[in-house]
C-alpha cells in the first residue's frame, strides 16, 4: 500500500480491493452508523462545544510556548529521576532509543500504542540493531504478527476478522485456534504475558506531558500499557513535543473529550499519570528506582509551530474521530486513507512528516464532507487544511494538467461561459431529447458509468433573466440571486422556482449578470490564484447593489461565499469586502422559513411522500438543519430517511476523481431512499440533484429528485 502511495493507478489498485473486501465493508459500516448513534448519547451530559473550545484553547497555548514547556518540563522530570531527551528528527529519536536499551544492557522490548513510535519506524530500527521488539496492544499485536501497520489510531485492527485473526494465532502457537472471540483474547492474554515477564525494556508513548510536574499520561483500554510502564526495569516514553501541555487541569478537560470521541465512551478504563521514576528493585537500578527516559520527538514540530494556518494540528489528541465520521474511510480503511497516520488528520500529517509524494495523491481523497470538523476534539478545520496542502502542493511542485485547464478556463468568466453555451449545444446530438447524456458508449464512461450524466440546459438562467426578472410592489427585502455554475448552466428550472417562491412572498430579485461560479472547484483542486480572482470578480458583480440578503440555492457555493472567501482572502486587501459580502450570503431554506417566516397556511399540501437529503455543507458548514425538514413538512408528507445527513458521494470534482468511492457512497444512499417508499426526493444542492438524480436514473428507481425550491414553488398558495 505505500508503494502505492505515490502512483495514482497503484493507488487507485489498492483502493478497488478495498472496496472488494466484504468484511472491512460490513465492519466499517457498522460501527460508522452505530459509532454516530452512540457519540450523540455520551455527549448529551456535557457541553461538547465548551470543553472542545478549552481543549483547544489549551493546546494553542502550548503550542506557542513549546520551548518554554519543555524546558519546564524537563526540569521538572529530571527532579524526580527523570532522564529527558530531545530528538530532532526520527533518525534522532530511534539512535537516542536504541543507545538508552545498549546502555542497560537491553536484549527484549515490550511496547504499548504509540503513534508517535509508528511515526518514526522505531521497531524497524530496534530490530535493526538486534533488539526483540514486541507490541502489547492486543490490536498492535495482532497487525505486527501480520507485518502490516495500524488501520486506525484507537482500533489498530478493525479491518480483520476473528477468522483471521485465529489463523494468525494459529501460527504464532503451532496450536489450532478456535475462533471464539474471547478464546482468542485468553490465547492472546498467555502469549503477551510471558513478554512482559522477559523484557528488560518497555516503550509507552504518551498523551499528555505535562509541564508543571513532568508528569506523563496514557490513556487506555488495556491493562497492557500498565504492564508494559511497570514491570521492566527501563522505562522509555516517546512523545511529540506537541504532547506539551501547561497543567494537570488541563489534561482533566481533555480526557473528558477524548474517549467520548474516540470510542464514544464517557470514560477510558485506564488513566494513568506517571509523575518520576517509581521504585524497582532490579539488579543495576539506582537507589531502587526505575530507569525511566522521556525522549521528545521534534520532527518539523517547531516549524510546523510557527505557521500562523497550520500549528492548529497540534490540537489533535489522536482519538480518531475523523476517521469514524469519514464516508471514505468507512469504505476503504485506514490502510487506503492514510500513510502512518489516517483518517483526515492522516492527510494532513503526510505532508509533514512522510513526504509530498505520498501525500499529493492523499489528500485528493477528501470528499470536502466536512463531518470531521464537525466532531474534532481540538476544533481542528480539517477540510481547509486539506484544501490548502493541494495549493501548496500545486505551488511547490506545479499542477496536475486537468487544474491548469480548469484554472486557464474558469479565470476569464466569458470564456468559461461560451464554452458552457457551446457544450450545451454541442452534446444535444446525446440527450435523445431527454435531460441526460444517453448514448456515450460505456468505454468513455469507465467507472464514471455508476450515473447517468446531465445534459446542459438549452438556455442557461443568465439568457432567460431579462424575461422572467420579477416586478414587485413595495417590497420587504431586496435580495441579489447567486446562481453558481450547475444551476445556471444545468437546472436553470431550480432558479426559476426560487424567483417565484420569493416574489411571491414580496421580494424584489436582482440576478448580477457578472457572477460566475463560486471557485469552490477550483479550491478543491488546489488552484488558489484563480480561486481568489474569481472570488473578487464575483465580489465585485455584487458591489453596490444594496442587497439585505444574497440568496443562493446551492449549499455548496453558500458555504464557500460565506466562510470560504474570508479564509482565501485573508492577509490580502480584499479580506473586510469578503467579510461584509460573506455576511449577506444566506441559503434558500433559511431564507423562506427564517427570514420570510413562511408557514403551513403559506402551502397546498401535497398528499405525496417526499424525503430528504441533507446537503454536507448546508447541515454541517452552515449548521442549518431544520428549516428544510419543516418546510417539506408544510408542503408535503415528509418522509424521514435513514441516515439523512451522510454525504451522497458528490463531493463536485471527488465524483471525477474517486468515482469508485462516490459509486459505493450514492448507492448506500438510495438504498435509503428506496426504504422510505418515498416517490420524491428533495436536496438544498444542485451537485446532489446531479448525483443522486443520476444515480436513480441509473437503477431505474421510481423517484423524482428535485430541489427543494420547486417542491415549494409546486404546492405555494
Amino acid at each position: 500500500m505505500h508503494d502505492a502511495l505515490v502512483s495514482k493507478s497503484g493507488y487507485h489498485k489498492e483502493i478497488d480491493q478495498a472496496l472488494d473486501d466484504d468484511f472491512l465493508r460490513r465492519t466499517l459500516d457498522t460501527f460508522a452508523v452505530s459509532y454516530r448513534a452512540n457519540r450523540e448519547a455520551v455527549f448529551k451530559d456535557v457541553d461538547e462545544k465548551g470543553l472542545i473550545k478549552k481543549v483547544a484553547d489549551a493546546k494553542d497555548y502550548a503550542c506557542q510556548h513549546m520551548e518554554e514547556l519543555y524546558s519546564k518540563f524537563k526540569a521538572e522530570a529530571e527532579k524526580r529521576g527523570v532522564h529527558v531527551h530531545r530528538a530532532k528528527d526520527a533518525a534522532d529519536a530511534n539512535r537516542i532509543i536504541a543507545d538508552i536499551a545498549k546502555q542497560n544492557n537491553v536484549k527484549r522490548i515490550v511496547k504499548s500504542k504509540s503513534m508517535t513510535a509508528e511515526e518514526i519506524h522505531l521497531n524497524t530500527a530496534l530490530e535493526k540493531e538486534g533488539l526483540i521488539v514486541d507490541e502489547t496492544d492486543l490490536g498492535e499485536w495482532i497487525i505486527q504478527l501480520r507485518h502490516e501497520g495500524p488501520s486506525h489510531m484507537v482500533m489498530p485492527a478493525i479491518h480483520l476478522s476473528r477468522y483471521q485473526v485465529a489463523d494468525d494465532f494459529t501460527k504464532v502457537t503451532g496450536e489450532k485456534q478456535d475462533t471464539d472471540i474471547q478464546r482468542l483474547v485468553k490465547v492472546a492474554r498467555v502469549q503477551l504475558r510471558r513478554k512482559f515477564i522477559a523484557a528488560d525494556m518497555g516503550i509507552s508513548g504518551c498523551n499528555f506531558a505535562i509541564a508543571e510536574n513532568g508528569a506523563v499520561t496514557t490513556v487506555t483500554n488495556e491493562g497492557n500499557a500498565r504492564m508494559v510502564t511497570t514491570l521492566p526495569r527501563v522505562h522509555v516514553v516517546l512523545a511529540g513535543l506537541d504532547k506539551l501541555i501547561t497543567k494537570l487541569e488541563e489534561v482533566l478537560d481533555a480526557v473528558q473529550v477524548l474517549p467520548r470521541n474516540a470510542t464514544a465512551q464517557r470514560l477510558t478504563s485506564y488513566f494513568t499519570l506517571m509523575c518520576g521514576a517509581g521504585q524497582c528493585q532490579a539488579e543495576g537500578n539506582d537507589n531502587g528506582r526505575k530507569i525511566m527516559h522521556v525522549v521528545f520527538l521534534d520532527n518539523g514540530r517547531t516549524a510546523i509551530a510557527k505557521d500562523p494556518l497550520f500549528k492548529q494540528i497540534f490540537r489533535c489528541v489522536r482519538c480518531g474521530a475523523c476517521a469514524n465520521v469519514c464516508p471514505v474511510f468507512r469504505l476503504v480503511g485506514g490502510h487506503k486513507m492514510g500513510y502512518v497516520y489516517i483518517g483526515s488528520i492522516g492527510l494532513i500529517l503526510t505532508y509533514f512528516f512522510h513526504g509530498h509524494d505520498r501525500a499529493r495523491i492523499l489528500c485528493q481523497n477528501c470528499i470536502g464532507c466536512e463531518s470531521c470538523a464537525n466532531v474534532c476534539s481540538g476544533g481542528i478545520e480539517l477540510p481547509r487544511l486539506t484544501r490548502e496542502i493541494r495549493a501548496r502542493l500545486n505551488a511547490e511542485e506545479g499542477s496536475p494538467i486537468e487544474g491548469t485547464l480548469m484554472s486557464a478556463v474558469m479565470k476569464n468568466r466569458k470564456m468559461f461561459h461560451n464554452l458552457m453555451k457551446f457544450a450545451s449545444f454541442s452534446t444535444k446530438p446525446f440527450t435523445g431529447g431527454t435531460q441526460f447524456i444517453r448514448h456515450l458508449p460505456m468505454a468513455v464512461l469507465g467507472k464514471h458509468g455508476y450515473k447517468a450524466l446531465p445534459a446542459l440546459a438549452s438556455k442557461p438562467f443568465r439568457d432567460k433573466w431579462s424575461q422572467i426578472a420579477p416586478h414587485v410592489q413595495n417590497p420587504k427585502f431586496r435580495v441579489a440571486l447567486f446562481a453558481g455554475c450547475a444551476q445556471d448552466f444545468i437546472y436553470p428550472e431550480q432558479l426559476e422556482a426560487a424567483v417565484k417562491v420569493l416574489a411571491a412572498k414580496g421580494v424584489t430579485v436582482d440576478f448580477p449578470i457578472e457572477q460566475t461560479c463560486c471557485g469552490l472547484p477550483l479550491e478543491m483542486m488546489g488552484q488558489r490564484k484563480t480561486s481568489i480572482d474569481v472570488a473578487n470578480q464575483n465580489m465585485a458583480a455584487f458591489r453596490g447593489g444594496n442587497y439585505d440578503y444574497i440568496v443562493t440555492l446551492c449549499a455548496s457555493c453558500a458555504s464557500h461565499l460565506k466562510h470560504g472567501y474570508s479564509e482565501i482572502l485573508d492577509g490580502t486587501a480584499s479580506m473586510l469586502e469578503a467579510q461584509s459580502f460573506g455576511a449577506k450570503i444566506i441559503d434558500f431554506s433559511s431564507f423562506v422559513h427564517d427570514v420570510l417566516g413562511l408557514k403551513p397556511e403559506d402551502f397546498n399540501k401535497s398528499a405525496q411522500k417526499v424525503t430528504y437529503h441533507a446537503s454536507c455543507h448546508l447541515c454541517r458548514k452552515l449548521d442549518v438543519h431544520e428549516a428544510p425538514r419543516e418546510l417539506i413538512a408544510d408542503a408535503a408528507e415528509y418522509v424521514p430517511c435513514e441516515e439523512e445527513e451522510v454525504c451522497c458521494g458528490f463531493g463536485g470534482t471527488y465524483s471525477a476523481k474517486f468515482p469508485e468511492i462516490s459509486a459505493q457512497i450514492l448507492n448506500k444512499k438510495l438504498d435509503h431512499v428506496k426504504e422510505t417508499g418515498a416517490s420524491r426526493l428533495v436536496v438544498d444542492c444542485p451537485g446532489c440533484v446531479m448525483q443522486l438524480r443520476g444515480g436513480a436514473e441509473k437503477r431505474g428507481m421510481q423517484v423524482k429528485v428535485d430541489h427543494i425550491a420547486q417542491l415549494l414553488a409546486e404546492n405555494l398558495k
